[in-house]
């Protein structure tokens, strides 16, 4: 991929999580701008939108966004200069709700950790220790 493309992906990431913050009310969930994928000819650019968290199903949030895709591309041709502002495509993305399940199973395990259900990884075996060679086995 060429920098080029890589820094057009990366300011209509920036461009388009200020558009939803600033236009868009979510009450109660919480939308951000994961990623964007756009095609090597810039007419047309994939939007991956993470929800969290809310009153709204996501496929409510995206099928929004789809509907209102002409506004939000207007907002964009106005921030960003380009020859042609690329057809947006608004896509869903789990992966921010799987960091979160994945955040409260480690802080799960970190509790189990305290209680002494889990031995610790980090804990260092002493080699003068007589039952070092008798664990080792």
């Amino acid at each position: 991929m060429s920098q080029r493309l890589i820094r057009v992906r990366e300011l209509i990431k920036r461009e388009l999580g200020g558009i939803l913050e600033r236009d868009f009310e979510f009450q109660g969930t919480l939308v951000t701008v994961t990623d964007v994928d756009i095609t090597p000819d810039l007419k047309q650019a994939f939007v991956y939108v993470g929800i969290l968290a809310g009153l709204h199903r996501p496929d409510d949030v995206i099928d929004r966004l789809n509907s209102r895709r002409g506004f939000i591309q207007g907002r964009l041709s106005k921030r960003i200069v380009l020859k042609r502002t690329p057809l947006l495509e608004f896509r869903g993305d789990d992966s921010s709700e799987r960091g979160v399940k994945l955040v409260s199973l480690m802080d799960e395990l970190g509790l189990e950790h305290e209680q002494g259900e889990v031995p610790d990884p980090d804990d260092e075996l002493d080699p003068d220790d007589p039952d070092y060679l008798a664990g080792s086995r």
